[in-house]
């Protein structure tokens, strides 16, 4: 596969037909249509991005035919304040919505969206487009509305000739995952980071987790032949994503690449060259501008991405992302990542990483084994890390020498001016760009207890008992989650 820096130049102006766009030649055309597809918790376990052992040819195919991006993270490691970043352009800290599982109850209540700042489906709508969610119906914002964010369902109730503006949102990859039937995983096929025990247990669920990742890749290849058969693929940018990282420890709510790093995909025949690669800087939030650029759109309030497709992104020296609250665990992240180096502002150091949180402790397996195996110190010392009592304040990482992010390089004097780099671009961002209120003392004693261990050797041994026949289970077979209904 040919890897280029820079996408087939094209121009889209905006002219006073609401249905229509002028391009760099004079000509019009009718708007595209715009198909995003999401893959909910789930970074680059694909087969296009070198996955072993996982095989999702719908994905590859959009692909091929397209540009992926081999740099490109979420602004958040979780659901509702990415999402919430993404249907707006900016940053969620920068609008309020940063509190993952805000609602009555919780402490942080929903509120507006500031500063005027609209859903790109409302401008969408504004300039002609017919807007629907498909498929889940969780839009997961942490803002309110005085209208929907979407006007329907499916393409199909839009008025004839109306250019669509579609988000599909398949599931199949947040937990509890279905095995496939079709195609099971051997576990001898997968390789699991090294920051995970290399059991048997871990390399199960793992699979586990690919194979549900091909159950949604053919719900992918549905969408595309639905659009080829209704003549609509010529006309219609196809984005894939995904909403965070993938959904086990040290992956999704932390700031991590596990936790941020996530697949941008897009596909749009005559305008978009194929077997496409770029490694620039990107962030998800770009998917916003480029979308309303495509549209011939102009927020009043200039968004904080920039257009992937436009050269934009080229030189991008920096991308940034938040962690806040998770459920009620109060925790606070920030990182900022070159290409080279990662840093990671803790907030909270004297919160554990491992502190609790209901969903992860009744949802990953591989966190009871991880509890289990470290209480036994039976743990390799770079997976003992992420069950530390603590974390450092800053952790800082040589990403070209040490990918999976195990060696904290914070303190030594060879990185000073690293860091100083890397923290000063931080703070710019977070005073300057997103306006951070940082951590009141409120916040910091609040949420669930902070005490860990959560649970004592025996409590997390039950657990992990109950967790092994689910693990284990037959692709196809009928079977109760042990900890959900």
């Amino acid at each position: 596969m040919k890897t280029k820096k820079c996408i087939k130049a094209f121009l889209i102006l905006l002219i006073l037909s609401p249905a229509f766009v002028s391009t760099s030649n004079g000509q019009q055309q009718q708007k595209p249509n715009i198909v995003w597809i999401m893959l909910e918790d789930w970074g680059y376990q694909l087969s296009c991005y070198g996955e072993r052992g996982i095989n999702t040819p719908n994905v590859d195919e959009v692909a091929s035919k397209g540009i992926r991006f081999t740099s490109s993270f979420a602004t958040a490691p979780v659901c509702s304040p990415s999402r919430s970043a993404m249907i707006t352009g900016f940053h969620q800290n920068y609008i309020g919505a940063n509190q993952h599982r805000t609602g009555k109850g919780s402490g942080f209540e929903k509120k507006p969206l500031p500063f005027g700042v609209k859903p790109i489906t409302h401008l969408l709508e504004e300039a002609g487009y017919f807007t629907c969610f498909m498929e889940s119906r969780k839009t997961d914002l942490n803002f309110t509305l005085d209208k929907p964010v979407y006007q329907g369902q499916d393409w199909n109730e839009r008025a004839k000739g109306q250019p669509f503006y579609a988000q599909i949102t398949f599931t199949g990859t947040h937990r509890r995952w279905k095995r496939d039937e079709q195609n099971p995983i051997d576990i001898k096929n997968v390789e699991l980071p090294p920051y995970y025990p290399q059991t048997e247990l871990a390399k199960r669920d793992w699979a586990n987790g690919l194979e549900a990742m091909q159950v949604v890749d053919r719900q992918v290849g549905a969408v595309l032949d639905r659009l080829e058969k209704e003549g609509l693929s010529d006309n219609t940018i196809v984005f894939i994503i995904g909403d965070n990282g993938r959904c086990m420890p040290r992956g999704k709510q932390f700031l991590y690449d596990g936790g941020i790093q996530v697949p941008i995909i897009v596909r749009w025949p005559g305008r978009i060259e194929s077997n496409q690669v770029t490694d620039d800087l990107v962030m998800t939030i770009d998917i916003s501008k480029t979308i309303l650029d495509i549209a011939g759109v102009k927020p009043k309030h200039a968004l904080q991405g920039e257009n992937l497709l436009d050269g934009s992104t080229k030189d991008r020296k920096y991308i940034f992302a938040a962690r806040d609250k998770m459920d009620s665990t109060h925790d606070a992240m920030r990182a900022v990542r070159t290409r080279n180096f990662k840093l990671i502002h803790n907030l909270m150091p004297e919160r554990a990483y491992c502190q609790y949180n209901n969903y992860k402790e009744r949802s990953y397996p591989v966190l009871a084994l991880m509890n289990v195996m470290n209480m036994k110190g039976k743990l390799r010392p770079e997976q003992a890390l992420f069950m530390a009592p603590e974390k450092p304040e800053f952790e800082l990482f040589d990403l070209k020498n040490d990918p999976w992010e195990l060696h904290n390089l914070a303190d030594d004097p060879k990185y000073k001016e690293v860091k100083k780099e890397l923290l000063t671009a931080l703070n710019n961002w977070r005073e300057k760009e997103i306006l951070d209120k940082g951590v009141t003392e409120e916040f910091r004693n609040g949420g669930w207890p902070a005490t860990y261990p959560t649970k004592t050797l025996e409590e997390w041994e039950a657990i992990l008992e109950k967790f092994k026949p689910w693990v284990y289970r037959k692709p196809g077979e009928q079977m109760k989650h042990p900890f959900y209904p």
